[in-house]
Formats: structure tokens, C-alpha cells, sequence
């Protein structure tokens, strides 16, 4: 593998003197171990796979990296950046519009949920230099030729094991087509399979390769607790306990099921907690609003589907409950993620009935992870 240079100061990195404003305005002191590997590669237009731990500033990374690429006097988008869910992708334009906010370049969203004609008279009359979006709604703009793509310069696809798995291969494979062959492509993830990484392969220019083993993946700062229980019945039972004896903020809860997180969120409200719902079923606005009266402390416990597993920052989160144990345990390393958020200490505590006990345990082998019963004394769970 090629050797790779660490940058440990942004200033040596050839940024662009606007975008790097943007980055210290932005809070970003020194770069994250990721951004110190990835952002001058990124610069330098080679491809590039990267592996990088939840809430460690991927999206930083290849952000500031393909942003310092854009020159505002050509015509056309030169930065394309495909996510798997809308929330994803409204977050990653967030973090893109407040680091690039001296430049004077324009972004926009492209995602389902919104008017088609909206897109389509923006696109139409405006010179857009970074779009970023889901992969339904772009390949309709391709579709529909109303996307100039002969100087794109960068194609990042974030949370590429999903981009390239079963659900979305296909659109990713088509979008493909349009993208010029000059252009590079970034792909990132916070986990990889065998399978995704031969996929990307396949697709890109000799590129480097930035991958951590499976051990490391389990985030540092997240504790990791777990209670087991005899039935389903038992669990809410045992929520209700640890929310009698342990004071946190707000909580992110996951369930692998829509009905469950309906009947848990209406059990929740029957005991006066404050809480509310999402999942991919609800319409845009709806997310929009909810997102945003978590964010600000309206709404303290928030239920959610693996909508929220990636890519949500909310750095008030200090705790997440798996009330199911996640099917898949790439999506147990994002749900934990949620927590801890660069550097914070955070806490993941399972809910497990026999068999879920049994999968959680293979779970910890795969990842060559702890994780610990939950003490009597909850409040040690946070020191």
C-alpha cells in the first residue's frame, strides 16, 4: 500500500485561503486523524476509499478536501456528493455552506420529498458548483439533462456500503454513466465489506486506501452496556427503569420496527415522557421539524428507525438505546456512533432478549468489542 502523508495543521495543506477561513470559523482547530490522511489526496484529485470511524470528521474531510477544487469562473457542477438518506444529505450541505462560506460558491440539494419543478428552475437558471444528494432525485436530474457535468472534477459517494449494497447498486451503477471519466471519486464509509470494497474498486483509478480493521471500528469514548431480559414484554419495563435512575439529556432509541416505535412511542407519552418519532415514511417537512425540535432540546427522547444510524450530529446525544438489537452489525457500529461525537464520551446501552443476547455476542466477536452488563450504579456508567 502507498505510503500516506499526514498533514497535522490545515495551513500546510494548499487550501484555499477562503475555504480555510471557512474551516477555523467553522471550529475546526487541528485535523482529525481522517482529514490529516484524506484531505490532500482529496486535493490532489486522486481516488480515494476511506474507512473512517462515526463522528471523526469524515464529512470534513471530503468536504474541504473537493471544495478547495472549485474554481468559481467555470461553468457547470464540479463537486457531486451522493448520500443514502435525505437527512444525510441535508447535514453534508449544512457542513459544505458553512465551510465554504467566504467563497462565494452556490450548493444545492437535491433529494425526494421536494418539487421536481423547484430543482428543475433552480438547476435551470443558476451556476451550480457542488450539488449534493440521494441517488433517486440526481439520477432524475441526469435523466432529464438538466445537469452539466462536463467539468466535474470530484464524485464522492458517502456511506458507500449502502451507496454500493442491493437498494441502491443500481442507481449508484447508472449515475455512474454520467459522470466523466476525468473526474475522481471518493468513496467513504464508516464500514466496509469484502463486497463493497471489490465494488469500489471496480469503479475507480488505482486509488489509495485509507481502511482501519474491524477491531478498531467500535468508536473510543462509547462505553458499551447491556441488560439483558427474558421477553419482549419485560423491555419496556426495563426502559422505564433506567430512565427512573439515570438523568441524561436527550436520547436517540432505536427499533427495528416501525409498529414497535409507534406503540413505544404512545407508551412513552402515557408515562409523561417527552417524545417523538421518525422514519422513512414520513414526508420531508414532517423529519425536517422533528430533527429540528430535537436538535434544540424541544423534544428529549427521540425514537427512530436506521434512518438515524448514519450520519445524524447532534452533540447533545450522550446516550443511545438499542430497545432492538439491529439486524446487521454494521448498522450497530453506526447507531452507536450517534453517541460520543469527536471525542465526547458517549454511551450505548442494548436491550436483549436470549436471542438477541446470542446475536449481540457474535456481534462483540466481529468486532473484537466489550460489551459490559450494566452496573447497579447507573450513574457510573458516565464517569
Amino acid at each position: 500500500m502507498t505510503d500516506i502523508k499526514i498533514y497535522d495543521n490545515f495551513d500546510d495543506m494548499g487550501l484555499n485561503e477562503l475555504l480555510l477561513r471557512g474551516v477555523y470559523t467553522y471550529g475546526f482547530e487541528k485535523p482529525s486523524e481522517i482529514q490529516k490522511k484524506a484531505i490532500k489526496p482529496l486535493l490532489d484529485r486522486k481516488d480515494i476509499i476511506a474507512q473512517a470511524q462515526s463522528g471523526t470528521g469524515k464529512t470534513g474531510a471530503f468536504a474541504i478536501g473537493t471544495l478547495s477544487q472549485i474554481d468559481v469562473n467555470i461553468k457547470g457542477t464540479q463537486i457531486l456528493i451522493l448520500s443514502p438518506t435525505r437527512e444525510l444529505a441535508i447535514q453534508t450541505k449544512t457542513v459544505v455552506d458553512s465551510l465554504s462560506s467566504y467563497m462565494k460558491i452556490n450548493s444545492h440539494l437535491l433529494i425526494g420529498g421536494i418539487y421536481i419543478k423547484n430543482d428543475l428552475d433552480t438547476l435551470s437558471k443558476t451556476n451550480m458548483h457542488i450539488l449534493i444528494g440521494t441517488p433517486g432525485r440526481v439520477l432524475d436530474m441526469m435523466k432529464r439533462d438538466v445537469l452539466n457535468l462536463s467539468n466535474l472534477k470530484s464524485f464522492i459517494l458517502d456511506e458507500a456500503d449502502e451507496m454500493l449494497s442491493f437498494g441502491f447498486k443500481e442507481q449508484v451503477y447508472d449515475i455512474l454513466q454520467f459522470i466523466p471519466k476525468q473526474a475522481q471519486i471518493g468513496v467513504f464509509s464508516a464500514t466496509l465489506t469484502d463486497e463493497t470494497y471489490k465494488l469500489a474498486k471496480q469503479i475507480m483509478n488505482n486509488p489509495l486506501e485509507i481502511l482501519v480493521k474491524n477491531e478498531q471500528l467500535t468508536l473510543e469514548g462509547i462505553k458499551q452496556y447491556y441488560v439483558d431480559t427474558e421477553d419482549e414484554i419485560q423491555k419496556f419495563d426495563v426502559l422505564i427503569d433506567i430512565y427512573s435512575n439515570l438523568a441524561v439529556s436527550q436520547t436517540i432509541i432505536y427499533s427495528n420496527s416501525k409498529r414497535k416505535m409507534i406503540w413505544l412511542r404512545d407508551q412513552l407519552i402515557d408515562n409523561n415522557f417527552n417524545v417523538d418519532i421518525i422514519h422513512s415514511d414520513m414526508s420531508q417537512p414532517e423529519r425536517n421539524t422533528t430533527i429540528k425540535n430535537f436538535r434544540n432540546g424541544t423534544i428529549r427522547i427521540l425514537l427512530s428507525s436506521d434512518i438515524l444510524a448514519r450520519g445524524i450530529d447532534i452533540q447533545q446525544v450522550s446516550i443511545i438505546i438499542n430497545y432492538d438489537f439491529p439486524r446487521e452489525f454494521t448498522t450497530y457500529i453506526h447507531r452507536i456512533g450517534r453517541s460520543g461525537r469527536y471525542g465526547k464520551k458517549g454511551v450505548a446501552l442494548n436491550i436483549v432478549t436470549p436471542m438477541e443476547l446470542k446475536s449481540m455476542r457474535e456481534c462483540e466477536q466481529t468486532y473484537n468489542t466489550q460489551i459490559n452488563y450494566l452496573p447497579a450504579e447507573l450513574e457510573e456508567i458516565f464517569k
